[in-house]
């Protein structure tokens, strides 16, 4: 049964490669630190909410990911959602630079209260809590409780479509 399963797998990946590019989605950077102080991130589309009651969110990162080990181990994590001034830190935490050198650019700060860094500026800061982490095919589901907030006012978010960065205009009526 497993071979049928990838063979449906297999004839199914590049439409659904394309379903997804049209599926936009809010840009954000997942950032944490670990035990010896090094900041680590990445760029995540894959952030959702799971429920306001607690707050909860979800976020899908690749097991393979240099973020992965330091995040679980760590346990804590924050959610940076960009705005389009932000644009430039998408090539940064998507493989043009590694490590530290990815926080370079943009205003990180280290939050007293968590100990994580956080962008500030951006749309909003999400601190949060690992309370399950569930290996999915090549990446980890990842289920946490929301601790803090910050929120900026505008409501600017960056946007992923169609292998394109976009800017949010204004809400339909």
């Amino acid at each position: 049964m497993k071979h049928m399963t990838d063979t449906i797998a297999s004839a199914v990946v590049p439409d659904f490669r394309k379903a997804m590019r049209r599926m936009a989605a809010t840009v954000t950077l997942i950032s944490t630190i670990d035990a010896s102080g090094r900041r680590h991130g990445m760029v995540a589309t894959a952030v959702n909410s799971v429920t306001m009651d607690p707050p909860t969110l979800l976020i899908c990162v690749n097991q393979v990911a240099s973020l992965h080990a330091p995040l679980i181990e760590r346990g804590r994590f924050c959610v940076n959602v960009l705005m389009p001034a932000h644009h430039e830190l998408v090539g940064r935490f998507s493989g043009q630079k590694s490590g530290e050198d990815r926080f370079d650019a943009g205003d990180w700060r280290i939050d007293g209260a968590s100990g994580l860094p956080y962008l500030h500026g951006a749309q909003c800061n999400l601190f949060c809590r690992i309370e399950s982490a569930t290996p999915v095919g090549t990446h980890s589901v990842i289920i946490a409780a929301v601790e803090a907030v910050h929120v900026h006012d505008d409501v600017k978010p960056l946007i992923y479509a169609n292998g394109r960065l976009h800017a949010v205009g204004d809400a339909m009526s």
